[in-house]
C-alpha cells in the first residue's frame, strides 16, 4: 500500500536472516500473548484512525502477510466521519489514479461481505452524471473516454435515456448525460468493520477507546506512539484520523505537515414514497446543480457541494465521535431547490433530517498519502476530499504528502482554500484553471514590474508564475475569464512570444525553481552525489549535467540539472514542485557526515532564462564578454558580471532546446539585471514571455518534464534518456541495477511524440492531457502532455505506450519497430485523431519542414 512499506517487506523477504529473527520474536510472543484489553509494549505499525481509511490500510498490510500491526481508535470503529458517508461508490473521476482507486474500491466491496460476513449493504445501482451544458458535457465524455479503455462500463447517453432510467428526474434543461452501470451504494459504516474484522481475523490488534497523544520522533525516525493508555514502541506510523490528521501531526515536538481542513457538508433524508423507491434506482449526480441524489429506504438521500461552504474547527476543536453537527436550513436552501427542480415529485414527500457533518478537504483537492518528509516512517492517509468510500479501499497509489510545505499548513490559508475547493467539487474544471485563494503567497521580486507589463498568473507550489503577457489594448477581463476546452483566447498571444523565442529573444521569470547547494570539505559530495544520481557528475568545474535521481526500480525521484561550481561544491536546479520531496530524499539518503552540507537557496537567487538566437547578443553586451559557443559551449556554467551586478551564475541552457542562457541572480540584484537585460535588449526585439510559450516550446522538442511525464514508476530507458545515464560511470549508483537490466531485456513502455495529423486547431476540441492513445484499433497507452507547436502548425502529444499481448493481455517489451509500424490515434473526448509517432526529437522533423519550404518557395518561384 505504501511503497515504503512494501520495498521494507521486499528487502526482508530476500534476508533470511531477518525472517529468522523476526519468526523467533514472533514464537515467543505467542506464547505470553498481552491481555486483550492491554496494549502491546511493542508493534511493528501502528494505525490511528478506525473509519473506512484505516481499517483498509489494516486490512490490506495483514493481506500481505504483516502481523505485528496495532490499530487504535480514539472512540468506536467507523463512529466519525465514515459513519455519515453517504455511501456512494462512485467511478467517475478524471484523473486517472483517482478512478483507479476508486474501481479497485468497487471491486472490493462487492466480495467483502462474502469474504467477512459482515453485511456492507453492497447494492450496484450504476449512477448518472448529468449535463446542463456542452462544456459539462465535454467533460463527461473525458471522463468516459478513460473508464472505457480501463474496461469499466460507460456511456454517453441521451436526456430520454436518462428519464428511462429513472422517471422521476425531470431532464427539461439537459443536454446529455453520462451513465456508468457498475457504480455502487454501500454502508460505509458496515464496510469499514467489514474490513475491520477481516484484518483482525489475519492478526491485527484492533483497540478503540484509545487516544494518541503524540507520536515519538528520535533523529527523524518513528520510534513509538504515547497513547492515553500507555506507550508502544513502533517502526511505523500510519496517521488515518481524518480530519484530526492535521492536530494529529502537530501534536509531538516535532510536527509533521497534514494540510487538509474540515467543512460542514449537509444532506437530507426522507421518507419513504408511497410506492418505495426501487433499490436498483441509479444515482443521480447533477454537478451544475451542485448536487447528488441516491435511493435510501424507499426514499431517497440528497446532498451537495454549495457555493458558499462553512468551514469548521479551524481552532482545533476535538470530540471523540462526530455527533450530526446543527441543521441550517437557509444554508441548505439552494441545494434544496435545485433537488426540487430535478425531482419535481418530492415536494409532497416528507422530510425525515438534514444531516450536517464534517468533511475534509486538501489545497489542492488530492488525497495525502505517502511518508512524511520530515520524519521516517511516519505515513500519511486522510484527505478524501468527500470520496472517503469511493477512495477508502483502493488507496494504492503515491500521491504524496512531500507535495506539500509548510507554507499550506497554515490554519488561514487552510480555511480560505477549502472555501475554494469545497464548491470546486461540482465547478466545470476546463484545462489550465487556477486556484483563486492563497495567491501571492511566494513572489519573485520581479512580481510587480512583471504584473504592470501585462503578466497573467498561475500558481504552483504557493509560487506565483507568469502564464503569459497580454499586450496593451487587449481585453484582459475576457482574456482572464476565458475557460473552454477548445482553441483558448491566448492562442495568438503565446504564438507571439514562442515566436520571439525562435527569432529575436525573451525573457521569462524562472525564479521558482528549486535551487540546492551541496558542498563539503573533502570528496564527500562528489561520491554521495555520484551515488544518487544517473549520470557521471565528476566533470570539469563549470560544466552542467543533466541527470536523475533515481530509486531501486530506477524510476524518477527527481529530474534535474547540476552545476559543478567547484571541485567540491554544486549546484542543483530541480522542478519548482520538487523542492519538499528533493529535500527530504536527498536528507535521508545522504551520509550523516558533518563535513557534507547542504542548503536550500531557493530563496536567495531570481532565475531570468534568455531564449532565442539573439540571447549571446545581449549578454555579450551587458557582460563585455565573448558568449559565442566558443567561448561559452552548452551546458556550461560561470559566474560573471552583468550591469553592475557581480556573482550572477549564467548557465548555457534553456529548458527548451532553443538557444540561450538561464542567470541565477542574487535577489538583491534582481531588479537592476533585469532592466539593464530589457534596456540592452530593445534593439534585438526583446518582450517577456511566460511559462505557456516554454512548455509549447520545450513539448514539440520531445522535452519530459518531472511530475507531467517522468514521476517515480518511470526510467530514463522508458523515456528516451539512455543517455543520462552512465552505467559504466565506475561508482555504484541507485538505480543502477535496474537499468541494466531493462538496457538487456527491453522496457515494458516507451516515452513516444505524436502528431496530430486530421485534427482542426480551430474547431476541434484540444487535447491537453490523459487522452487514451490507440495503436492500430487497441488502446497502448494515454498522454502525459499535450501543446500546439506553433513551429509545426499542429498539436503534439507526448505519452507512454504499452503493448499487450492481443490473447493474453500479458505485458510484453515495446521495440522501435512496434512503434513505427504501427497506426496511432488520440482519443479527445470520444472522438479519435490520427496521429503519426516519433520516437526522436522534432529537430529533425524542423530540418525537414523547412526543406518542404524550401522546395515549395523555389518551385512557386520558377513558376
Amino acid at each position: 500500500m505504501f511503497l515504503r512499506l512494501l520495498s521494507d517487506i521486499q528487502w526482508r523477504a530476500a534476508h533470511p536472516k531477518w525472517r529468522r529473527m523476526t519468526s523467533s520474536q514472533r514464537s515467543t510472543s505467542t506464547t505470553a500473548e498481552p491481555h486483550p484489553l492491554s496494549l502491546p509494549a511493542q508493534a511493528q505499525v501502528v494505525i490511528c484512525g478506525g473509519g473506512i481509511v484505516g481499517t483498509s490500510v489494516a486490512y490490506h498490510l495483514s493481506k500481505m502477510g504483516w502481523k505485528d500491526i496495532v490499530l487504535l481508535e480514539q472512540g468506536r470503529l467507523a463512529a466519525g466521519t465514515t459513519r455519515f458517508c453517504a455511501g456512494i461508490v462512485s467511478t467517475a473521476r478524471p484523473v486517472s489514479i483517482e478512478l483507479k482507486m476508486a474501481h479497485y474500491s468497487n471491486k472490493l466491496y462487492e466480495q467483502l461481505e462474502q469474504e467477512t460476513g459482515v453485511q456492507t449493504g453492497y447494492m450496484k445501482t450504476g449512477s448518472i452524471s448529468l449535463a446542463q451544458t456542452q462544456d459539462r458535457l465535454i467533460s463527461l465524455k473525458r471522463i468516459a473516454s478513460s473508464l472505457n479503455v480501463m474496461g469499466i462500463p460507460c456511456e454517453i447517453i441521451s436526456p430520454k435515456k436518462v428519464l428511462q432510467l429513472h422517471p422521476l428526474i425531470n431532464i427539461h434543461d439537459l443536454v446529455g448525460a453520462m451513465y456508468v452501470p457498475e457504480d455502487a451504494l454501500v454502508s460505509s459504516a458496515n464496510v469499514s468493520l467489514a474490513l475491520a474484522t477481516a484484518a483482525s481475523r489475519n492478526g491485527v490488534q484492533i483497540h478503540e477507546r484509545t487516544s494518541v497523544s503524540h507520536i515519538t520522533i528520535q533523529k527523524g525516525q518513528v520510534t513509538g506512539v504515547e497513547t492515553d493508555r500507555g506507550r508502544i514502541q513502533c517502526e511505523y506510523f500510519v496517521n488515518c484520523a481524518g480530519q484530526w490528521a492535521y492536530e494529529l501531526g502537530h501534536s509531538g515536538e516535532e510536527p509533521v505537515h497534514i494540510p487538509l481542513h474540515a467543512c460542514e457538508h449537509f444532506y437530507l433524508l426522507t421518507h419513504p414514497f408511497k410506492e418505495p423507491l426501487s433499490s436498483s434506482l441509479p444515482t443521480i449526480v447533477d454537478p451544475d446543480g451542485r448536487i447528488y441524489i441516491r435511493n435510501w429506504q424507499g426514499g431517497i438521500l440528497s446532498g451537495g457541494f454549495e457555493k458558499n461552504p462553512k468551514p469548521l474547527f479551524t481552532e482545533g476543536r476535538n470530540q471523540l465521535e462526530i455527533q450530526n453537527l446543527q441543521e441550517d436550513w437557509d444554508h441548505f436552501g439552494p441545494l434544496l431547490s435545485a433537488l426540487l427542480r430535478r425531482m419535481p415529485g418530492l415536494e409532497a414527500l416528507q422530510i425525515m433530517q438534514l444531516v450536517n457533518c464534517p468533511e475534509s478537504f486538501t489545497p489542492d483537492m488530492r488525497c495525502i498519502m505517502g511518508e512524511s518528509p520530515t520524519a521516517r516512517g511516519y505515513f500519511v492517509l486522510a484527505g478524501m476530499n468527500s470520496a472517503g468510500v469511493s477512495y477508502g479501499g483502493g488507496a494504492v497509489s503515491s500521491w504524496r504528502s512531500k507535495r506539500f510545505g509548510t507554507l499550506q499548513s497554515s490554519r488561514t490559508f487552510l480555511r480560505h482554500r477549502v472555501m475554494e475547493v469545497m464548491p470546486l467539487m461540482c465547478d466545470l474544471k476546463v484545462p489550465r484553471w487556477d486556484f483563486q485563494t492563497g495567491r501571492q503567497l511566494r513572489t519573485s521580486p520581479l512580481y510587480d514590474r512583471l504584473d504592470a507589463q501585462g503578466a497573467r498568473w498561475m500558481e504552483k507550489h504557493g509560487f506565483e508564475r507568469v502564464k503569459y503577457f497580454v499586450p496593451p489594448g487587449n481585453d484582459l477581463l475576457d482574456l482572464d475569464h476565458s475557460k473552454t476546452f477548445y482553441k483558448p483566447d491566448w492562442f495568438d498571444i503565446v504564438g507571439s512570444e514562442v515566436k520571439c523565442c525562435k527569432e529575436a529573444v525573451c525573457v521569462i521569470d524562472m525564479s521558482s525553481f528549486t535551487k540546492f547547494e551541496i558542498s563539503s570539505t573533502g570528496d564527500q559530495a562528489l561520491e554521495s552525489l555520484q551515488y544518487l544520481f544517473s549520470n557521471d557528475l565528476d566533470v570539469p568545474v563549470g560544466h552542467v549535467v543533466h541527470t536523475g535521481m533515481l530509486n531501486e526500480k530506477g524510476g524518477y525521484e527527481n529530474d534535474c540539472s547540476i552545476a559543478r561550481l567547484s571541485k567540491r561544491s554544486f549546484f542543483m536546479i530541480s522542478p519548482t514542485d520538487q523542492q519538499v520531496h528533493c529535500w527530504a530524499w536527498l536528507k535521508n539518503h545522504l551520509p550523516d557526515d558533518s563535513n557534507l552540507m547542504m542548503e536550500d537557496v531557493t530563496w536567495k537567487y531570481t532565475a531570468l532564462n534568455l531564449i532565442g538566437p539573439r540571447a549571446v547578443d545581449v549578454l555579450s553586451e551587458l557582460s563585455y564578454a565573448p558568449m559565442t559557443a566558443e567561448h561559452f559551449p552548452s551546458l556550461f556554467c560561470k559566474e560573471m558580471s552583468v550591469g553592475y551586478a557581480n556573482g550572477i551564475r549564467v548557465m548555457s541552457i534553456t529548458h527548451t532546446g532553443e538557444p540561450g542562457f538561464v542567470l541565477y541572480i542574487p535577489i538583491e540584484y534582481a531588479l537592476h539585471v533585469y532592466n539593464e537585460v530589457m534596456n540592452m535588449g530593445q534593439k534585438y526585439g526583446i518582450r517577456n514571455a511566460g511559462y505557456y510559450a516554454l512548455r509549447s516550446l520545450r513539448i514539440e522538442k520531445f522535452f519530459a518534464f518531472w511530475g507531467q511525464d517522468l514521476d517515480a514508476f518511470t526510467t530514463p530507458m522508458e523515456c528516451g534518456r539512455e543517455f543520462q545515464v552512465k552505467l559504466d560511470k565506475g561508482i555504484q549508483f541507485l538505480g543502477q541495477e535496474a537499468l541494466w537490466e531493462q538496457k538487456q531485456n527491453g522496457v515494458y513502455k516507451r516515452f513516444t511524440m505524436f502528431i496530430l495529423e486530421d485534427h482542426d486547431t480551430d474547431m476541434d476540441l484540444w487535447p491537453w492531457w490523459g487522452e487514451p492513445i490507440f495503436r492500430n484499433g487497441r488502446y497502448v497507452g494515454k498522454t502525459t502532455s499535450s501543446a500546439y507547436s506553433y513551429t509545426l502548425e499542429r498539436h503534439v502529444c507526448l505519452g507512454f505506450v504499452h503493448h499487450f499481448d492481443e490473447k493474453t493481455g500479458e505485458e510484453l517489451v515495446v521495440t522501435t519497430d512496434f512503434i513505427n509500424q504501427g497506426e496511432y490515434e488520440i482519443d479527445i473526448a470520444g472522438q479519435r485523431f490520427q496521429a503519426k509517432a516519433k520516437l526522436y526529437p522534432f529537430s529533425s522533423l524542423f530540418t525537414q519542414r523547412r526543406r518542404k519550404d524550401e522546395v515549395e518557395l523555389s518551385g512557386y518561384q520558377r513558376e
